[in-house]
């Protein structure tokens, strides 16, 4: 194999991000290397690159980005017996290290490469029915939404939900409060294409944030209200409009990331119903497991959620047509 590689790198002091030719990492104990087939573009990516996000752990001032991947495994470091060269896998978007997660593609190096170094307990075989592009996705698109759900909600059958923001991670959510049985499902976007993406993914009702969206969900749900509404776009406007539509005990379910401060126009109105606010942020590995034996017994089909592919050296387009919603994507990956 040749010693180096084409990474796509971010100067994290300069904010420059470019495609180079950088060593080719070797496997110690303990860790594998990953020949990578396909990396996710995810909106963190596009923070990233644009400052409004820093590493807290990096070692330096450059980092390969990338922290949804999934390739074939290509050579084993010492001590690595449960997995084999060739297998399938992803990997988990970061790991536990000296008490601290630390994120892969942003604290410590990613996916945007043709090889990836991973310590093999970050390493999860997938299914051979399983294409890599939709296996990277798993980890962050998929697993985040699915830990708010399971996790932090903790959504019963039955219980009437919203999600506000039908992106990447909000669309899945959508998705996966079906397979966990809420209902009924509102769906909140501004875009017409997001709309119908959410009624597509199993909403029961999809309407724009102009509408009187408090009044469409009591008329849904009998004057009862949600018991859960998730705000996957982390804006201001969002949660104000999602907290008029809980019902008693009801709670907002913070994750979109945002540094702005929450406010609740009417304290004692929130106060007198019981109302909660949950943050919620990543997921853990275990969550990751979950889903990818959901897709191997066929309960989850995430074929629908690539937008597209990009070779590496496109990287830079990728990221601006995130940024940007060019074609209002769910997800685009890159296939080094």
């Amino acid at each position: 194999m040749p010693d180096s590689m084409l990474a796509g790198r971010l100067n994290v002091r300069t904010r420059e991000f470019v495609v180079k030719e950088v060593p080719k990492p070797a496997p110690g104990p303990g860790e594998v290397l990953i020949e990578v087939k396909a990396a996710g573009i995810c909106l963190s990516d596009v923070h990233l690159i644009e400052g409004q996000l820093s590493p807290l752990f990096l070692a330096g001032d450059e980092v390969t980005l990338g922290h949804e991947v999934a390739g074939v495994v290509a050579e084993l470091g010492d001590g690595v017996p449960s997995l084999a060269e060739g297998q399938r896998v992803l990997l988990q978007a970061g790991e536990e290290k000296g008490g601290w997660v630390h994120t892969r593609g942003v604290d410590y190096d990613g996916g945007w490469a043709q090889y990836a170094l991973a310590t093999a307990g970050t390493v999860v075989p997938v299914p051979d029915d399983l294409p890599l592009e939709q296996a990277c996705i798993v980890p962050d698109a998929v697993s985040t939404p699915w830990a708010s759900i399971v996790r932090t909600a903790q959504v019963r059958a039955a219980q009437p939900v919203g999600v506000w923001g039908i992106g990447g991670l909000g669309a899945h959510a959508v998705q996966l409060l079906r397979l966990a049985g809420a209902a009924p499902i509102v769906a909140v976007d501004p875009v017409p294409a997001a709309r119908q993406r959410a009624l597509d993914f199993g909403a029961d009702l999809a309407l724009d944030p102009a509408d009187d969206i408090a009044a469409r969900v009591r008329e849904l749900t009998g004057g009862a209200g949600l018991a859960f509404a998730f705000d996957f776009a982390g804006v201001a406007p969002v949660r104000e409009q999602a907290v008029r539509c809980l019902e008693r005990d009801g709670a907002l379910v913070l994750v979109g990331l945002t540094d702005q401060p929450l406010e609740i126009r009417n304290g004692t109105q929130f106060s007198y119903f019981g109302q909660r606010i949950l943050g919620h942020y990543g997921s853990e590995p275990a969550h990751v497991v979950e889903l990818v034996d959901l897709i191997r017994h066929h309960r989850l089909d995430l074929s629908r959620s690539i937008s597209g592919t990009l070779p590496l050296a496109d990287a830079a387009e990728g990221v601006e047509r995130l940024a940007h919603k060019t074609g209002d994507p769910i997800r685009l990956v890159i296939t080094p």
